[in-house]
C-alpha cells in the first residue's frame, strides 16, 4: 500500500521526517510533498502536486489553513483514507471528504506503525 506524506520535510527533527522513516522501515510505498525538494530517508521529496497513483493513505502534515490548496489535489488521488496528524485537525475538510466517501481519521502516523494499528 502506498502513503502520501503531505507536509514533507528533510528536517530529521520533524514528525513527518519520522513518520516517512518508520513507513519506510514497515515495508510501506512512500512518496512525499513538501515545500521545499529534497530527499527524506531515501524518499524524494517533490513540490509539486503529481499525479501519484494508487495512493491508499494520505497523511497530512500541514496545518489546516495550508491543506486549503490540496483539497482537490488531494479527492483527485481517491485515497482510501486521510490521516490527520496532532495539529492538523479539519473540520472543512473532514466534511468534504465524506461527502467524497473517503475515510479519515484523527491519529498520529507515527503511534499507529508503532502499535501495529497502521
Amino acid at each position: 500500500m502506498k502513503t502520501l506524506v503531505l507536509g514533507a520535510s528533510t528536517n530529521k527533527e520533524r514528525y513527518s521526517y519520522k513518520a516517512i522513516h518508520n513507513l519506510v522501515d514497515k515495508s510501506h510505498q512512500v512518496v512525499a510533498i513538501g515545500s521545499k525538494k529534497g530527499m527524506a530517508f531515501d524518499i524524494p521529496i517533490e513540490t509539486d502536486k503529481i499525479d501519484f497513483h494508487a495512493i491508499d493513505t494520505v497523511t497530512i502534515y500541514l496545518n489546516p489553513k495550508a491543506q486549503e490548496e490540496y483539497y482537490d489535489y488531494i479527492l483527485s488521488l481517491k485515497p482510501r483514507r486521510v490521516i490527520f496528524n496532532p495539529g492538523t485537525e479539519n473540520p472543512a475538510f473532514f466534511k468534504l471528504l465524506e461527502v467524497n466517501n473517503i475515510q479519515y481519521e484523527v491519529a498520529c502516523t507515527l503511534v499507529l506503525l508503532a502499535t501495529n494499528q497502521y
